[in-house]
């Protein structure tokens, strides 16, 4: 079972698998965005799909307090890439910068 946190402190959401860290994705917030500089899984917990629960979360967060998202990060624009339902969460005047 994997749960999602937004460790304030450390500047980053992270997943918990079977209550051990298996990954991170770190951010940088201002006011009314949220930019993803990195996001890193554990080599033990890789092909679990707990990226993409990271992203999601993180991403469904930024959509419920109203921010956009910078997504610096390969691995969260490569994400929304996938799922256009969360490119709406990129400001259209950035999107070209992000390749998206």
């Amino acid at each position: 079972m994997a749960t999602v946190v937004d460790n304030v402190q450390l500047h980053r959401y992270e997943v918990v698998h079977d209550g051990a860290l298996a990954g991170y994705a770190e951010y940088r917030r201002s006011s009314g965005s949220i930019m993803f500089t990195h996001t890193v899984i554990d080599d033990a917990f890789a092909g679990k799909g707990l990226a993409s629960t990271l992203i999601k979360h993180a991403l469904n967060d930024a959509r419920g307090v109203g921010v956009a998202v910078l997504p610096q990060c390969p691995f969260v624009k490569g994400y929304i890439s996938k799922h256009p339902e969360y490119l709406d969460l990129v400001p259209e005047d950035r999107r070209a910068h992000f390749g998206l």
